[in-house]
């Protein structure tokens, strides 16, 4: 099946549908990095780089997925949006700027193209928010409904990953629309995926280590940020350690969130992958550890790559372009839906 994808970023989520599910003719992201990363993954589809809403760069989209006859529609905008109608003058000139909210741009190429399937999928507080058209403020889906319930079926949920086959609990809202006269089941829910089952067999490692396995290395980490790990257990925050808490340079305190420098748990999926995953004091990032002999735990780490990209349901043996970060992969993961999930979505398409 031949598609477009919009706000295509680095294309982390379109990992498992391009080689046998679907063709992308053509994708348009924003930010150069991502756009040449995407190249990268996949040099058969043509990458227009630019701004979307650029009628230039918009009609040249339509004019390639026109010409391809594409059948569907996969776009993942950022999650712009208004959460409250408080009226400011800051406000007031957010909404002015069409490009606070960019899932209307994927609109026009809906009205200019005659796609039988259309995806849309985000966060799921973007299917709460609040978008200006016409002459008030409507969600999304009182958007759709109103411009396309004629010609599609439009149905809305929000999934879990961890409910369909990826050791991650990572909620997605899905927006999916389809002809009437075609069919497009929702997947079913398989048996969760615990940590210990997706990366147990991974030897253990200490900061700054290296496995010798391809992405299982260790980052470093602040010592003093180590030591409180080493005596937090799985579930636990440093946090609230009586003794052995995360402390600044002079000795004093860090303070934080219940969830920061904590510990994962073996026998739950992994918590959501964010951008600021490769930070061991942001949410829920610390490997789960092994109780040693002398009562404290290993593994006073964040998630190496590799084990991130097992919860994330990315292929093991992936390559990035060279010169590609740390920082830059943990990012591009925790802005996407993890690709299985997609694939899940995808793979039902004419099935009733």
């Amino acid at each position: 099946m031949k598609a477009i994808s919009l706000f295509s970023s680095a294309g982390i989520g379109e990992l498992r549908v391009h080689e046998d599910k679907v063709s992308v003719i053509v994708a348009n992201e924003l930010v150069k990095q991502r756009a040449e990363c995407y190249s990268f993954f996949y040099p058969e589809t043509r990458m227009i780089c630019g701004d979307i809403t650029d009628d230039e760069i918009k009609n040249e989209v339509i004019k390639i997925a026109n010409e391809s006859k594409a059948e569907l529609l996969i776009a993942t905008p950022p999650c712009q949006g208004l959460s409250t109608l408080g009226k400011n003058k800051g406000q007031q000139q957010y909404e002015k700027d069409r490009r606070n909210f960019l899932i209307l741009e994927a609109l026009d190429v809906i009205d200019a193209c005659d796609f039988n399937y259309v995806l849309i999928e985000n966060v799921p507080k973007f299917i709460e928010m609040l978008f200006p058209y016409e002459d008030s403020y409507y969600t999304l889906e009182q958007i759709l409904r109103s411009k396309y319930s004629e010609i599609y079926n439009i149905e809305i949920k929000v999934l879990n990953a961890k409910d369909y086959g990826i050791a991650q609990s990572r909620p997605r809202a899905i927006i999916k629309m389809w002809k009437k006269e075609l069919h497009w089941a929702w997947p079913q829910a398989e048996k969760e995926i615990t940590l210990k089952e997706a990366i147990g067999h991974l030897p253990s490692l200490e900061p700054g280590e290296d496995s010798g396995i391809k992405w299982h290395f260790a980052k470093p980490q602040n010592p003093r940020a180590v030591l409180a790990m080493r005596h937090t257990e799985p579930g636990k925050s440093a946090i609230a350690n009586e003794v052995y808490y995360p402390k600044k340079e002079d000795g004093t305190r860090i303070k934080g969130f219940h969830n920061t420098f904590k510990r994962m748990v073996w026998d739950q999926p992994c918590p959501a992958r964010t951008t600021y995953c490769g930070s061991i004091s942001s949410h829920n990032n610390v490997h789960p550890g092994y109780l040693q002999a002398d009562g404290t735990y290993s593994d006073p780490r964040v998630l190496t790559l590799l084990e991130t990209f097992i919860v994330s349901s990315i292929p093991e043996d992936i390559d990035f372009p060279e010169g590609s970060t740390d920082t830059f992969i943990r990012t591009i993961i925790g802005e996407a839906i993890p690709p299985h999930l997609m694939e899940r979505i995808i793979e039902l398409i004419g099935v009733e």
